[in-house]
């Protein structure tokens, strides 16, 4: 079998599984080999020696696993990581927040960040590599999910200004903290979720509880118990109401709602005095 040859065979049986299923042939294709789309392009008339690793990948893909997980990698703002299962897959959403609180630490050059929830390590280490002068403590209760950080910190020789903690929230962290940053589960307890969100990554990291929205209440509670300057949050899109009306019961802060790519309410920017 050719190498276009089980492209065209990939292709069919990802119909149903994607929208753009020679694309996604094509990264796994070049994932497996080892090469570059465009070699694949040059050399399609080669030869597949593997062609059973091929298909184990592909079938896998089918089977809805997400890309990320499957080629161990996922591009974030400007840069590359490692992926895998245990650690929340960074969406395009929150490259808007990260955006947000780089403006922030930008005017007021603040040099200790908090992030709650870190995941695979992303948004500490874009604003780790944005601002030399911070220092980061990111907290995650996943023992799996700091496993991938500790990769990802690791990978860009951020071990000194990245202290990943394994707690909840920001139990036993100590010091003055500037701001706190949080990409933290707010899904409602019984929302349906598409296959390859549900089957494979990991609920904690989605999740809250009935609503939805009580675990970034318990942040909001913590920054402002804890005296930070800023709190920044990503949300659902549906969860601007009961923040607003929680912030003003609890102090009435200046509290700015910000909008993803598609336009939806994504997250909010609480200042303390």
């Amino acid at each position: 079998m050719t190498l276009k040859q089980a492209l065209s065979q990939a292709r069919e049986q990802l119909r149903y599984a994607c929208e753009r299923p020679l694309f996604e042939a094509e990264i796994l294709l070049a994932h497996h080999l080892g090469k570059e789309r465009t070699w694949l392009k040059m050399y399609d008339d080669r030869e597949l020696e593997d062609t059973e690793g091929y298909e184990t990948l592909v079938a896998r893909r089918v089977a809805h696993e997400p890309m990320e997980y499957i080629t161990g990698r996922v591009s974030f703002y400007d840069i590359d990581l490692y992926s895998a299962p245990g650690a929340l897959i960074p969406r395009p959403e929150t490259e808007v927040l990260v955006e947000k609180v780089s403006e922030i630490i930008a005017r007021e050059g603040y040099g200790s960040v908090a992030e709650i929830g870190v995941g695979s390590g992303a948004i500490s280490i874009v604003l780790a590599r944005q601002f030399p002068q911070l220092q980061i403590v990111a907290s995650d209760i996943s023992e799996e999910a700091l496993a991938v950080a500790q990769t990802n910190v690791h990978a860009f020789g951020l071990e000194e200004r990245i202290d990943l903690q394994h707690t909840s929230l920001l139990d036993g962290i100590e010091g003055q903290i500037d701001l706190i940053v949080s990409n933290p589960p707010y899904i409602a307890k019984h929302t349906p979720l598409a296959p390859n969100v549900a089957e494979y990554e990991p609920h904690t990291a989605l999740y809250s509880e009935e609503q939805g929205d009580e675990l970034l209440k318990e942040i909001i509670l913590l920054a402002k118990e804890r005296e930070v300057k800023v709190l920044a949050c990503e949300m659902g899109y549906e969860q601007r109401e009961p923040i607003a009306a929680f912030v003003k019961k609890i102090g009435d802060y200046p509290i700015e709602f910000y909008a993803d790519l598609a336009g939806l309410d994504r997250g909010f920017i609480i200042q303390f005095p």
